[in-house]
């Protein structure tokens, strides 16, 4: 029996963290034995012990408790846990912040207040060995510090970003290395405007929307070996002048002249600004987290040099100078060439540049104070050749673990599901963002609200989704209950909107449902509350939402207007669909939370809103009001149907979809719905077609395109290879990758889980196009992995292998069994309850998972099989008119049958139809044919 991992409250080893005076503690541990009369322990020291669980029963893989901490206080903990033969203890260790301590220090700054990169300056002396040491500070804009001209910890555009008027936040680093050198110290800050002064937003931005001077405040505490302790402080002793910087923004990008000598340091200036908004970090780091490296060096048909990393991504380039002083090197980004040439117009109007004038000295070289989205480096200015190996691309997001995985048989769908992972990457930027390139890279609600069901399936995101809830709760706080389109609103107050603003609910309840801590919810209880009341008051009719502004089913296809992006959902549908859906959230955390008046209360809203829904969009036979994609799936989604007309909307369903060629219309709002609907009521084989759909508008489409991350649009990119004229394009935008979230559950199998993966009911839904698929969810028990392989054998055996960690119980149901299956080589009856180990589970499908085909198929998926067309052609003529290209082109999405009504030259009897269909249920498909034939040889 092993201890594997610790994490106290979602963070490994968190220095200077906010905790909240309340542990949530997480171990996994690895046991040859069953989990019989095993016992668990944490103890939590710090000069004497404070906290001591005792030993309890292993009824779970946490503790969950308040306790009194003190400020700057290291404490060290210890996880045991036991049985009757075995024992085993790990350690960890977290350290507070300032907490509640005033800071004795002052902000600090420069008399002049326009300058892009402010330097302050300590020089002081250390008389005795430093035993420890902590710096506590933070700065505005952003800010690196040094201690003796080394970079104080590994963290990029630190304080982050949050709406700096009400909150900034505090970091603590760990210096005591850095100041072991000498006697004599340094210690360097060096500020940027970033997102608290620089040019910010749309529409050519605003500057200065949080304050128009960069300043810092700091305390080094130094430790000395003796236990004397001594203290540095930023005041007025400090010196300050301006840095090498001359220009940096978010959208700009940044300007580096290396040549300018640093000189003409005067004393700070004391600024009279607020320490009552300094507060312990929330924030994960941005770090960089990998580095891409140049996968060519092209010479474009416009004479560019354009360096291309291969991968879409958020960023900045660096590069090893070699380059003789005064010269100056331009960097320019963008996401995709045009006509093989260099393109940025997307961008907008963020110039994301960086230039830089070289000293001379061979060095690598890198920016400071911005970001970039992009794949493509377009280089000028060079007076020497470039090479790839003098080239690196910094991938930097917030520090998350990645969690998550799937891989299956199909590369076109691997490819997108890493274009999904990339995505999240690109734009969980210390906030969820929109897009990473362009002038925007705000924290949208509405994204980040449709996302975050597969965000924390694919990375560790509590803490990440814990602090962005508390930049939410900040703006409502500010805005009476209502929610902004973006957190930070960046001094924008527009919001209110219907699936934006419901991610004050939403986001807090995803979190808590899949890591089972009601630690966000206690945080944004109060806020959750607000924003459902706030519709309330809001709304023009009683239990229904209407007369406010919302986006309604953004960016979808079936709109009337085209103009227009809001698409055919009626807005007031969506609208109280999800005024439905917060009310009964609210009910729900409140129950978790042991608020029981609330929890009624807000049942009771929710039941009534329910009825008002049904009896204005539903009749009673159950036909819903609005012909749309998007509205049935919302419908299906948030049970809104009577059980007994649920079938009948799910046919509905099925018809819209026809009508539609079987491609989506749907949008921000119905996107992520419509095969998670599909799956959960019998049409699983239609969801899969939908999903593996390659034509627009489809999740391939782009894939087919070149893409490498999710794009805004569904044709961000025309056919021919051009982007979209419309102005708003991004080619790095998660919001339509949320179909990952139904490749975890439905695909995968991952379909339902209890108590942060406690407990798992894994139940794959099978399908001919994906025979073989494998991945794994790592949750806080441990790595839960998974692979399946259909048709593996002539006998149709289906193959399970699954690894469950210590502590989860994996349910397994399975389909087209007859309720017996072999579990490492013995027969045992469905459904299966299976603890931790590894499993083999195999059995033949009473159906096979072989396609043939069949008369509802359309005509051109006939037609492009030369070796059926032969068999075919003999029994009817339709067969030689569809042998016309342009016949096939106009008619060939038809089935036969419906050609046989619709069209009056194409005669096909039932003599016909018979022998056409012998024929078709004896002949497997082409690509099912090619899979027997490589099973053969195997």
């Amino acid at each position: 029996m092993e201890i594997n991992q610790i994490t106290i409250n979602h963070l490994t080893e968190p220095l200077g963290y906010d905790l909240d005076n309340h542990l949530r503690v997480d171990f996994n541990l690895t046991s040859s034995v069953a989990m019989q009369n095993t016992k668990k322990r944490v103890v939590v020291k710090a000069d004497q012990e404070i906290y001591d669980s005792d030993w309890q029963d292993y009824k779970n893989n946490f503790f969950d408790f308040a306790i009194n901490l003190q400020p700057r206080t290291r404490y060290e903990l210890t996880v045991s846990v036991k049985n009757a033969n075995d024992e085993s203890s790990k350690n960890s260790f977290f350290e507070t912040g300032k907490m509640a301590e005033p800071f004795t220090a002052s902000w600090i700054g420069n008399s002049n207040k326009d300058l892009q990169n402010t330097l302050l300056l300590k020089n002081f002396a250390l008389t005795k060995p430093v035993k420890s040491a902590r710096l506590y500070m933070t700065g505005l804009g952003v800010y690196e510090a040094y201690l003796n001209k080394e970079k104080v910890g590994n963290e990029i555009l630190a304080p982050g970003v949050t709406a700096y008027d009400q909150l900034v936040q505090v970091q603590t680093y760990d210096v005591t290395r850095l100041l072991q050198k000498s006697s004599d110290q340094e210690l360097l800050i060096s500020l940027g405007d970033g997102w608290y002064k620089g040019n910010f937003g749309f529409d050519g931005g605003q500057d200065n929307i949080y304050g128009d001077r960069q300043m810092a405040i700091a305390k080094l505490h130094v430790q000395y070996d003796d236990n004397s302790t001594e203290t540095i402080l930023s005041d007025a002793s400090w010196k300050t002048t301006s840095g090498k910087i001359t220009k940096s923004a978010i959208y700009y990008g940044e300007d580096y002249d290396d040549t300018h000598v640093i000189a003409d340091w005067e004393p700070v200036t004391i600024l009279d600004h607020s320490k009552e908004i300094l507060h312990d970090r929330l924030s994960l780091p941005l770090k960089v987290n990998e580095y891409l490296p140049v996968k060519e060096i092209i010479t474009t048909p416009a004479g560019e040099t354009v360096l291309d990393f291969g991968q879409n991504h958020a960023g900045w380039p660096e590069f090893f100078n070699r380059e003789n002083s005064g010269t100056t090197l331009k960097l320019q980004v963008g996401e995709i060439l045009q006509n093989g040439n260099f393109y940025r117009d997307n961008l907008r109007e963020a110039r994301a540049a960086f230039h830089y004038t070289s000293n001379g000295e061979q060095k690598w070289v890198r920016p400071h104070f911005t970001y970039y989205g992009y794949r493509y480096v377009k280089v000028t200015g060079n007076t020497k050749p470039l090479t790839k190996e003098d080239f690196r691309s910094a991938v930097i997001y917030s520090d998350m673990k990645t969690t998550g995985a799937i891989k299956t048989d199909n590369a076109k769908v691997n490819r997108l599901l890493a274009n999904v992972m990339w995505s999240q990457k690109s734009n969980f930027f210390d906030v969820p963002t929109d897009c990473p390139q362009r002038d925007e890279r705000l924290g949208w609600s509405g994204d980040a609200d449709i996302f975050s069901s597969t965000a924390v399936l694919n990375m560790d995101a509590y803490a990440f989704f814990k602090k962005y809830a508390r930049d939410m709760q900040i703006e409502q706080n500010n805005h009476d209950g209502m929610l902004t389109m973006y957190a930070p609103a960046m001094g924008n107050d527009s919001g209110g909107a219907a699936i934006w603003g419901d991610a004050a609910t939403v986001i807090p309840w995803t979190v808590y449902e899949a890591y089972g801590d009601p630690a966000i919810l206690r945080q944004n209880y109060s806020s959750m509350k607000a924003w459902v009341d706030w519709i309330s008051q809001s709304t023009s009719t009683p239990n229904l939402w209407t007369g406010c502004f919302q986006f309604g089913d953004w960016l979808s296809l079936d709109g009337e207007n085209p103009a227009m992006p809001t698409g055919k959902t009626d807005e007031d549908f969506i609208a109280s669909v999800y005024y439905y859906y917060s009310s009964s959230i609210v009910s729900a955390a409140a129950k978790v939370l042991g608020h029981q008046e609330d929890a009624a209360k807000y049942a009771e809203q929710a039941k009534a809103i329910k009825q008002a829904i049904r009896a204005e969009y539903i009749t009673n036979n159950g036909r819903l009001a609005i012909d749309t994609q998007t509205a049935y799936a919302l419908a299906l989604r948030f049970d809104l149907i009577p059980e007994e007309q649920k079938k009948r909307v799910v046919s509905d369903l099925v018809t819209r979809l026809g009508k539609d060629n079987n491609h989506l219309k749907t949008g921000f709002v119905g996107t992520p719905l419509i095969c998670q609907v599909l799956s959960e009521n019998g049409e699983h084989k239609l969801a899969t077609q939908i999903f593996l759909n390659e034509d627009f508008p489809s999740w391939l489409y782009a894939v087919n395109l070149g893409a490498t991350t999710i794009w805004e649009r569904w044709n961000s990119v025309l056919p021919d290879g051009s982007m979209n004229p419309e102005g708003m394009n991004s080619l790095n935008h998660y919001s339509i990758g949320a179909i990952m979230q139904w490749v975890y559950q439905q695909v995968l199998g991952l379909h339902h889980q209890e108590n942060g993966y406690q407990k798992v009911e894994f139940a794959p839904q099978f399908d001919y196009r994906l025979k073989h698929v494998q991945g794994h969810y790592e949750s806080s028990y441990g790595d839960l992995q998974i692979e399946y392989q259909l048709e593996k054998d002539e006998k149709h055996t289906i193959e399970i292998n699954l690894t469950i960690p210590f502590g989860q119980t994996v349910t397994v149901k399975l389909p087209r069994t007859n309720g017996q299956v072999q579990v490492n080589g013995v027969s045992e009856s469905l459904p299966l309850t299976l603890t931790g180990g590894k499993y083999t589970i195999s059995y033949q499908p009473v159906t096979s998972y072989i396609e043939y085909y069949n008369l509802a198929m359309p005509a051109k998926q006939i037609m492009a099989d030369q070796e059926l067309v032969e068999k075919l052609e003999p029994i009817n003529d339709v067969f030689g008119f569809l042998k016309d290209p342009k016949n096939l082109e106009t008619f060939g999405g038809s089935s036969l049958t419906e050609m046989n009504v619709m069209l009056p030259f194409i005669n096909i009897s039932d003599d016909d139809f018979a022998k056409i269909k012998e024929i078709m249920v004896q002949t497997p498909l082409a690509s099912e044919r090619k899979f027997l034939n490589e099973r053969r040889t195997v």
